[in-house]
Protein backbone atom coordinates (compact mmCIF):
# COMPACT_ATOMS: atom_id res chain seq x y z
CA UNK A 1 0.00 0.00 0.00
CA UNK A 2 3.21 2.53 0.57
CA UNK A 3 3.73 2.51 -3.14
CA UNK A 4 -0.18 3.89 -4.21
CA UNK A 5 -0.10 6.34 -1.22
CA UNK A 6 3.59 7.79 -2.25
CA UNK A 7 2.50 7.56 -6.29
CA UNK A 8 -0.54 9.84 -5.12
CA UNK A 9 0.66 11.94 -3.00
CA UNK A 10 4.14 12.93 -5.46
CA UNK A 11 0.77 13.99 -7.61
CA UNK A 12 0.57 17.91 -7.63
CA UNK A 13 -3.11 19.54 -6.23
CA UNK A 14 -4.29 19.51 -10.49
CA UNK A 15 -2.51 16.36 -11.30
CA UNK A 16 -4.70 15.06 -8.80
CA UNK A 17 -8.15 16.58 -9.90
CA UNK A 18 -7.13 15.17 -13.19
CA UNK A 19 -6.39 11.75 -11.99
CA UNK A 20 -9.74 11.44 -10.18
CA UNK A 21 -11.33 13.06 -13.42
CA UNK A 22 -10.16 10.60 -16.03
CA UNK A 23 -11.01 7.63 -13.25
CA UNK A 24 -14.70 9.25 -12.71
CA UNK A 25 -15.30 8.76 -16.95
CA UNK A 26 -14.02 5.35 -16.70
CA UNK A 27 -16.29 4.18 -14.01
CA UNK A 28 -18.69 5.71 -16.12
CA UNK A 29 -17.90 3.00 -18.42
CA UNK A 30 -18.29 0.19 -15.69
CA UNK A 31 -21.20 1.42 -14.85
CA UNK A 32 -22.53 1.18 -18.35
CA UNK A 33 -21.47 -1.97 -18.75
CA UNK A 34 -23.31 -3.10 -15.04
CA UNK A 35 -26.40 -1.40 -16.07
CA UNK A 36 -26.92 -2.58 -19.30
CA UNK A 37 -24.52 -5.77 -20.56
CA UNK A 38 -25.02 -7.79 -17.52
CA UNK A 39 -28.13 -7.40 -16.18
CA UNK A 40 -29.30 -9.53 -19.63
CA UNK A 41 -27.92 -12.78 -18.02
CA UNK A 42 -31.02 -12.98 -16.16
CA UNK A 43 -33.40 -12.41 -18.42
CA UNK A 44 -32.70 -13.59 -21.67
CA UNK A 45 -31.01 -16.94 -23.30
CA UNK A 46 -26.62 -17.47 -22.41
CA UNK A 47 -25.83 -16.94 -25.57
CA UNK A 48 -28.01 -13.97 -26.81
CA UNK A 49 -26.73 -12.38 -23.48
CA UNK A 50 -22.87 -12.71 -24.31
CA UNK A 51 -23.71 -11.17 -27.79
CA UNK A 52 -25.49 -7.92 -26.26
CA UNK A 53 -22.64 -7.76 -23.35
CA UNK A 54 -19.93 -7.47 -25.66
CA UNK A 55 -21.58 -4.76 -27.74
CA UNK A 56 -21.94 -2.59 -24.23
CA UNK A 57 -18.64 -3.30 -23.12
CA UNK A 58 -17.29 -2.41 -26.62
CA UNK A 59 -19.18 0.53 -26.57
CA UNK A 60 -18.13 1.25 -23.15
CA UNK A 61 -14.43 0.71 -23.99
CA UNK A 62 -14.83 3.65 -26.69
CA UNK A 63 -16.26 5.90 -24.68
CA UNK A 64 -13.67 5.46 -21.97
CA UNK A 65 -10.90 5.90 -24.94
CA UNK A 66 -12.64 9.11 -26.11
CA UNK A 67 -13.25 10.47 -22.71
CA UNK A 68 -9.28 10.02 -22.51
CA UNK A 69 -8.13 11.61 -25.49
CA UNK A 70 -11.11 14.07 -25.44
CA UNK A 71 -9.25 15.33 -21.71
CA UNK A 72 -5.77 15.30 -23.26
CA UNK A 73 -7.34 17.77 -25.88
CA UNK A 74 -8.89 19.99 -23.58
CA UNK A 75 -5.24 20.50 -21.63
CA UNK A 76 -3.74 21.00 -25.00
CA UNK A 77 -1.97 17.98 -25.38
CA UNK A 78 -3.33 16.71 -28.70
CA UNK A 79 -5.34 17.32 -31.40
CA UNK A 80 -9.38 17.04 -31.25
CA UNK A 81 -10.41 13.32 -31.67
CA UNK A 82 -12.53 14.21 -34.39
CA UNK A 83 -11.95 10.60 -35.94
CA UNK A 84 -12.80 8.87 -32.70
CA UNK A 85 -15.51 11.28 -32.10
CA UNK A 86 -17.27 10.14 -35.76
CA UNK A 87 -16.81 6.42 -34.47
CA UNK A 88 -18.57 6.11 -31.28
CA UNK A 89 -21.16 8.30 -32.67
CA UNK A 90 -21.39 5.40 -35.74
CA UNK A 91 -20.98 2.67 -33.44
CA UNK A 92 -23.70 4.19 -30.82
CA UNK A 93 -26.19 4.59 -33.92
CA UNK A 94 -25.06 0.58 -34.78
CA UNK A 95 -25.64 -0.58 -31.70
CA UNK A 96 -28.97 1.51 -31.36
CA UNK A 97 -30.32 0.04 -34.65
CA UNK A 98 -29.57 -3.22 -33.87
CA UNK A 99 -31.29 -2.60 -30.47
CA UNK A 100 -34.36 -1.75 -32.50
CA UNK A 101 -33.92 -4.89 -35.08
CA UNK A 102 -33.79 -7.35 -32.34
CA UNK A 103 -36.92 -5.50 -30.86
CA UNK A 104 -38.42 -5.87 -33.58
CA UNK A 105 -37.44 -8.92 -35.66
CA UNK A 106 -35.83 -10.94 -32.58
CA UNK A 107 -36.83 -14.09 -30.93
CA UNK A 108 -39.52 -12.09 -29.15
CA UNK A 109 -40.70 -12.00 -24.95
CA UNK A 110 -40.79 -9.32 -22.45
CA UNK A 111 -37.31 -10.25 -21.34
CA UNK A 112 -35.50 -9.58 -24.94
CA UNK A 113 -37.92 -6.59 -25.61
CA UNK A 114 -36.58 -5.38 -22.33
CA UNK A 115 -33.38 -6.08 -22.65
CA UNK A 116 -33.09 -4.42 -26.63
CA UNK A 117 -34.64 -0.88 -25.12
CA UNK A 118 -32.54 -0.69 -22.78
CA UNK A 119 -29.37 -1.27 -24.43
CA UNK A 120 -31.05 1.19 -27.13
CA UNK A 121 -31.90 4.41 -24.74
CA UNK A 122 -28.88 3.60 -22.65
CA UNK A 123 -26.22 3.23 -25.30
CA UNK A 124 -27.79 6.81 -26.97
CA UNK A 125 -27.09 8.37 -23.03
CA UNK A 126 -23.66 7.71 -22.67
CA UNK A 127 -23.11 7.66 -26.33
CA UNK A 128 -24.10 11.95 -26.41
CA UNK A 129 -22.21 12.60 -22.53
CA UNK A 130 -19.27 11.40 -23.87
CA UNK A 131 -19.12 12.97 -27.72
CA UNK A 132 -19.84 16.33 -26.02
CA UNK A 133 -16.71 16.12 -24.17
CA UNK A 134 -14.68 16.25 -27.35
CA UNK A 135 -16.84 19.81 -28.06
CA UNK A 136 -16.71 23.20 -26.55
CA UNK A 137 -19.12 24.97 -28.12
CA UNK A 138 -22.89 25.28 -26.02
CA UNK A 139 -24.34 25.03 -29.21
CA UNK A 140 -22.67 21.89 -30.40
CA UNK A 141 -23.46 20.54 -26.97
CA UNK A 142 -26.79 21.30 -27.96
CA UNK A 143 -27.34 20.05 -31.38
CA UNK A 144 -25.08 16.45 -29.78
CA UNK A 145 -27.83 15.64 -27.30
CA UNK A 146 -30.49 17.07 -29.30
CA UNK A 147 -29.76 15.26 -31.93
CA UNK A 148 -29.79 11.88 -30.12
CA UNK A 149 -32.73 12.24 -28.33
CA UNK A 150 -34.49 13.63 -32.10
CA UNK A 151 -33.39 10.27 -32.94
CA UNK A 152 -33.84 7.97 -30.50
CA UNK A 153 -37.65 9.13 -31.13
CA UNK A 154 -37.77 9.14 -34.70
CA UNK A 155 -36.27 5.45 -34.65
CA UNK A 156 -38.25 3.96 -32.38
CA UNK A 157 -42.19 5.41 -33.84
CA UNK A 158 -42.19 3.69 -37.32
CA UNK A 159 -41.48 0.32 -35.44
CA UNK A 160 -44.94 0.44 -34.26
CA UNK A 161 -44.46 2.05 -31.04
CA UNK A 162 -47.13 4.67 -29.73
CA UNK A 163 -46.21 8.34 -30.30
CA UNK A 164 -46.58 8.35 -26.66
CA UNK A 165 -43.96 5.80 -25.89
CA UNK A 166 -41.78 7.65 -28.62
CA UNK A 167 -42.17 10.39 -26.87
CA UNK A 168 -40.88 9.32 -23.84
CA UNK A 169 -38.40 7.47 -25.25
CA UNK A 170 -37.06 10.71 -26.94
CA UNK A 171 -37.51 12.52 -23.51
CA UNK A 172 -35.34 9.96 -21.45
CA UNK A 173 -32.74 9.98 -23.69
CA UNK A 174 -32.62 13.97 -23.63
CA UNK A 175 -32.60 13.93 -20.19
CA UNK A 176 -30.33 11.42 -19.99
CA UNK A 177 -27.94 12.46 -22.21
CA UNK A 178 -27.94 16.19 -21.30
CA UNK A 179 -27.35 14.88 -17.62
CA UNK A 180 -24.34 12.92 -18.73
CA UNK A 181 -23.35 15.92 -21.09
CA UNK A 182 -23.41 18.58 -17.88
CA UNK A 183 -21.50 16.29 -15.79
CA UNK A 184 -18.70 16.05 -18.41
CA UNK A 185 -18.86 19.64 -19.48
CA UNK A 186 -18.81 20.64 -15.63
CA UNK A 187 -15.84 18.35 -14.78
CA UNK A 188 -13.92 19.59 -17.63
CA UNK A 189 -14.44 23.07 -16.44
CA UNK A 190 -13.66 22.04 -12.71
CA UNK A 191 -10.67 20.66 -14.08
CA UNK A 192 -9.27 24.16 -16.36
CA UNK A 193 -10.41 25.95 -13.72
CA UNK A 194 -7.92 24.02 -11.04
CA UNK A 195 -5.00 24.40 -13.56
CA UNK A 196 -5.79 27.66 -14.22
CA UNK A 197 -5.25 28.84 -10.22
CA UNK A 198 -2.32 27.11 -9.94
CA UNK A 199 -0.88 28.52 -13.30
CA UNK A 200 -2.44 31.94 -11.18
CA UNK A 201 -0.22 30.43 -8.37
CA UNK A 202 2.53 30.35 -10.20
CA UNK A 203 2.41 33.80 -11.22
CA UNK A 204 1.89 35.40 -8.42
CA UNK A 205 5.33 34.14 -6.83
CA UNK A 206 6.71 35.35 -9.90
CA UNK A 207 5.63 39.12 -9.72
CA UNK A 208 6.50 38.97 -6.36
CA UNK A 209 9.89 38.12 -7.39
CA UNK A 210 10.46 40.42 -9.86
CA UNK A 211 9.00 43.47 -7.88
CA UNK A 212 11.38 42.81 -4.90
CA UNK A 213 14.22 42.73 -7.96
CA UNK A 214 12.78 46.18 -9.35
CA UNK A 215 12.71 47.19 -5.39
CA UNK A 216 16.64 46.23 -4.95
CA UNK A 217 17.37 47.94 -8.05
CA UNK A 218 15.49 51.26 -7.38
CA UNK A 219 17.63 50.81 -4.18
CA UNK A 220 21.14 50.10 -6.03
CA UNK A 221 20.50 52.91 -8.41
CA UNK A 222 19.59 55.86 -6.08
CA UNK A 223 22.77 55.09 -4.09
CA UNK A 224 24.73 54.80 -7.24
CA UNK A 225 23.60 57.02 -9.11
CA UNK A 226 24.53 60.05 -7.56
CA UNK A 227 28.19 58.71 -6.41
CA UNK A 228 28.91 57.52 -9.91
CA UNK A 229 28.13 61.40 -11.51
CA UNK A 230 30.31 63.08 -9.16
CA UNK A 231 33.02 60.63 -9.88
CA UNK A 232 32.93 61.16 -12.99
CA UNK A 233 32.81 64.86 -13.14
CA UNK A 234 36.01 64.76 -10.39
CA UNK A 235 37.42 62.01 -12.68
CA UNK A 236 37.55 64.80 -15.72
CA UNK A 237 38.19 67.30 -13.43
CA UNK A 238 41.39 65.43 -12.43
CA UNK A 239 42.66 64.42 -16.01
CA UNK A 240 42.18 68.27 -17.14
CA UNK A 241 44.19 69.35 -13.81
CA UNK A 242 46.82 67.09 -14.67
CA UNK A 243 47.42 68.14 -18.47
CA UNK A 244 48.18 71.48 -17.33
CA UNK A 245 50.47 70.43 -14.78
CA UNK A 246 48.42 71.54 -11.64
CA UNK A 247 48.98 69.71 -8.26
CA UNK A 248 45.47 70.37 -7.38
CA UNK A 249 44.51 67.23 -9.53
CA UNK A 250 45.73 64.76 -7.18
CA UNK A 251 43.77 66.18 -4.36
CA UNK A 252 40.37 65.13 -7.07
CA UNK A 253 41.58 62.17 -7.00
CA UNK A 254 41.83 61.65 -3.67
CA UNK A 255 38.25 62.88 -3.67
CA UNK A 256 37.77 60.26 -6.13
CA UNK A 257 38.86 57.26 -3.98
CA UNK A 258 37.01 58.75 -1.15
CA UNK A 259 33.68 58.67 -2.61
CA UNK A 260 34.44 55.26 -4.10
CA UNK A 261 35.19 53.72 -0.75
CA UNK A 262 32.07 55.66 0.62
CA UNK A 263 30.01 53.76 -2.16
CA UNK A 264 30.72 50.72 -1.56
CA UNK A 265 29.96 51.11 2.24
CA UNK A 266 26.66 52.32 0.58
CA UNK A 267 26.06 49.17 -1.53
CA UNK A 268 27.00 46.79 1.56
CA UNK A 269 24.47 48.80 3.79
CA UNK A 270 22.03 48.31 0.79
CA UNK A 271 22.42 44.33 0.65
CA UNK A 272 22.50 44.23 3.70
CA UNK A 273 18.87 45.50 4.74
CA UNK A 274 18.30 43.57 1.39
CA UNK A 275 19.40 40.29 3.22
CA UNK A 276 18.15 40.76 6.27
CA UNK A 277 14.61 39.62 7.32
CA UNK A 278 12.08 40.92 10.02
CA UNK A 279 11.08 38.37 12.37
CA UNK A 280 7.72 40.12 13.33
CA UNK A 281 7.19 41.25 9.72
CA UNK A 282 7.71 38.06 8.63
CA UNK A 283 5.27 36.23 11.06
CA UNK A 284 2.36 38.64 9.67
CA UNK A 285 3.51 37.98 6.11
CA UNK A 286 3.22 34.08 6.63
CA UNK A 287 -0.70 34.73 8.26
CA UNK A 288 -1.32 36.66 5.62
CA UNK A 289 -0.27 34.90 2.25
CA UNK A 290 -0.88 31.41 4.10
CA UNK A 291 -4.31 32.58 4.99
CA UNK A 292 -5.19 33.77 1.36
CA UNK A 293 -4.10 30.32 -0.26
CA UNK A 294 -6.57 29.08 2.53
CA UNK A 295 -4.35 27.40 5.07
CA UNK A 296 -5.53 28.07 9.12
CA UNK A 297 -2.66 29.45 9.88
CA UNK A 298 -2.16 30.08 14.00
CA UNK A 299 1.12 32.39 15.30
CA UNK A 300 1.87 31.58 18.95
CA UNK A 301 4.87 33.87 20.68
CA UNK A 302 6.51 37.02 21.61
CA UNK A 303 9.32 38.22 19.35
CA UNK A 304 10.26 41.64 21.17
CA UNK A 305 13.00 42.70 22.44
CA UNK A 306 15.04 39.80 20.03
CA UNK A 307 18.75 40.94 19.24
CA UNK A 308 18.33 42.19 15.47
CA UNK A 309 20.58 39.11 14.62
CA UNK A 310 18.69 36.36 15.72
CA UNK A 311 15.29 38.08 14.42
CA UNK A 312 17.17 38.02 10.58
CA UNK A 313 18.05 34.62 11.38
CA UNK A 314 14.77 33.40 12.47
CA UNK A 315 12.79 35.65 10.07
CA UNK A 316 14.67 33.77 6.88
CA UNK A 317 13.73 30.43 8.35
CA UNK A 318 9.63 31.42 8.79
CA UNK A 319 9.99 33.21 4.65
CA UNK A 320 11.33 29.74 3.59
CA UNK A 321 9.14 27.42 5.44
CA UNK A 322 6.07 29.66 4.49
CA UNK A 323 6.91 28.88 1.17
CA UNK A 324 7.90 25.87 0.88
CA UNK A 325 4.07 25.08 3.03
CA UNK A 326 2.75 27.04 -0.13
CA UNK A 327 4.99 24.98 -2.98
CA UNK A 328 5.22 21.06 -1.68
CA UNK A 329 2.06 19.17 -0.18
CA UNK A 330 -1.78 20.26 0.54
CA UNK A 331 -1.89 21.63 3.95
CA UNK A 332 -4.67 22.81 5.51
CA UNK A 333 -3.66 23.92 8.85
CA UNK A 334 -0.01 25.65 10.38
CA UNK A 335 1.14 26.63 13.39
CA UNK A 336 4.09 28.76 14.09
CA UNK A 337 5.59 29.29 17.61
CA UNK A 338 8.30 31.11 19.09
CA UNK A 339 9.35 30.45 22.60
CA UNK A 340 12.23 30.70 24.84
CA UNK A 341 13.56 27.72 26.16
CA UNK A 342 16.81 27.61 28.60
CA UNK A 343 18.57 30.92 26.97
CA UNK A 344 17.69 29.78 23.51
CA UNK A 345 15.22 31.28 20.54
CA UNK A 346 13.01 27.88 19.64
CA UNK A 347 10.86 28.57 16.29
CA UNK A 348 8.80 25.42 15.34
CA UNK A 349 6.80 25.58 12.10
CA UNK A 350 4.57 22.24 11.69
CA UNK A 351 2.03 22.13 9.06
CA UNK A 352 -0.29 18.99 7.84
CA UNK A 353 -0.58 17.64 4.49
CA UNK A 354 2.60 16.66 3.91
CA UNK A 355 3.58 14.97 0.62
CA UNK A 356 6.48 13.13 -0.94
CA UNK A 357 8.40 15.01 -2.83
CA UNK A 358 10.70 14.03 -5.94
CA UNK A 359 14.22 15.01 -4.29
CA UNK A 360 14.59 11.06 -3.02
CA UNK A 361 12.81 9.23 -0.36
CA UNK A 362 12.18 10.43 3.22
CA UNK A 363 11.89 14.14 1.85
CA UNK A 364 8.33 14.91 2.50
CA UNK A 365 7.12 18.23 1.39
CA UNK A 366 6.15 20.85 3.44
CA UNK A 367 7.26 23.51 5.80
CA UNK A 368 11.18 22.15 4.89
CA UNK A 369 10.73 20.45 1.37
CA UNK A 370 12.36 22.37 -1.22
CA UNK A 371 15.51 20.84 -3.38
CA UNK A 372 18.13 21.11 -0.77
CA UNK A 373 19.47 24.67 -1.38
CA UNK A 374 16.57 25.92 0.56
CA UNK A 375 18.06 23.95 3.91
CA UNK A 376 20.80 24.33 2.93
CA UNK A 377 20.86 27.96 3.04
CA UNK A 378 18.98 28.68 5.96
CA UNK A 379 21.43 26.23 8.15
CA UNK A 380 24.49 28.92 7.19
CA UNK A 381 22.30 31.77 8.08
CA UNK A 382 21.74 29.86 11.30
CA UNK A 383 25.23 28.58 12.06
CA UNK A 384 25.79 32.62 11.39
CA UNK A 385 24.18 32.48 14.87
CA UNK A 386 25.03 29.14 16.20
CA UNK A 387 21.92 27.90 15.63
CA UNK A 388 20.72 24.92 14.18
CA UNK A 389 18.15 23.65 12.55
CA UNK A 390 15.91 20.03 12.30
CA UNK A 391 13.29 19.00 9.66
CA UNK A 392 11.10 16.12 9.19
CA UNK A 393 7.96 14.09 9.94
CA UNK A 394 6.31 13.56 13.08
CA UNK A 395 3.88 11.60 11.81
CA UNK A 396 0.96 10.74 9.73
CA UNK A 397 1.57 13.45 7.09
CA UNK A 398 2.58 15.89 9.70
CA UNK A 399 5.63 17.82 8.74
CA UNK A 400 8.00 19.52 11.58
CA UNK A 401 10.60 22.58 11.23
CA UNK A 402 12.27 23.50 14.42
CA UNK A 403 15.04 26.35 14.41
CA UNK A 404 17.10 26.89 17.66
CA UNK A 405 19.06 29.87 18.17
CA UNK A 406 21.01 30.64 21.27
CA UNK A 407 20.54 33.95 22.66
CA UNK A 408 23.45 36.43 23.92
CA UNK A 409 23.95 36.34 27.58
CA UNK A 410 22.48 39.69 28.27
CA UNK A 411 19.49 39.94 26.02
CA UNK A 412 18.76 36.11 27.20
CA UNK A 413 18.76 37.41 31.03
CA UNK A 414 16.78 40.31 30.20
CA UNK A 415 14.23 38.34 28.13
CA UNK A 416 13.81 35.89 31.11
CA UNK A 417 13.83 38.19 33.97
CA UNK A 418 10.95 39.70 31.55
CA UNK A 419 9.41 36.70 30.99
Amino acid sequence: MRRPQRWWRRKSTPAKVETYTRWSFHFFGLVEVVALGVPNFHQIGARLATVLCLLVVAHAALCMLVASRALDWTRGRRPQPVRLLWALAALTAAIAVGATGLAERGPGGPGVDSAAWGIFGGVLCFGAGMITLGVHNRRRVVAVVGGFAFGAGAASFPLGMPSLASLVVACFVLVGGGFLAFTSIFSVWLLNAVYTLDEAKETRARLAVAEERLRFGRDLHDVMGRNLAVIALKSELAVQLSRRGRPEAVEQMIEVQRIAQESQREVRDVVRGYREADLEVELAGARGVLGAAGIDCEVRGDTAGLPAGVQSALGWVVREATTNVLRHGDAGTCAVVVRLSEGRVVLTVENDGATETPGGPGAPGGAGASDGSGLAGLRERLSAVDGTLEAGPVGRGVFRLTAEVPLPLAAGTVLEAAS
